[in-house]
């Protein structure tokens, strides 16, 4: 990708109506980003299992896959795939460092119930 606004090919670009990053999230993305130098895209799936039956799946990837949704959202470049934006529509994502609470939080307003954990979530 040669500037900002290129898209690749077979991706659509979303906006932040679909997952929206924190700024404290985007600055925790991009360092580590460049930490892991596992690639510049942070993927957002939801997944079967957890206690409550559906749970967020985070990792970073180098490219895009043919028809993901890509967001550009606080410095962050996040890919979701068709099946995971239904279920993420609204989503916010953000970061705290406090030593106990701390992490990546997902607030999903289509989450009728979560665990304690905030990892996973029921419809």
């Amino acid at each position: 990708m040669d500037t900002a606004t290129d898209i690749p090919e077979g991706v659509r670009l979303g906006n932040e109506k679909l997952i929206l990053v924190t700024k404290p999230a985007g600055v925790k993305l991009n360092s580590l980003i460049e930490r892991e130098q596992k690639g510049a895209y942070l993927r957002v799936k939801i997944t079967g299992g957890g206690c409550n039956g559906l749970s967020y799946k985070m990792k970073f990837v180098s490219d895009p896959k043919r028809g993901d949704i890509m967001v550009r959202s606080s410095g962050a470049e996040v890919l979701v795939d068709t099946k995971s934006a239904l279920y993420l529509k609204g989503t916010h994502l953000d970061y705290s460092d406090k030593m106990v609470g701390g992490g990546f939080k997902f607030s999903n307003p289509n989450a009728k119930s979560s665990c304690s954990c905030g990892e996973s979530f029921s419809i």
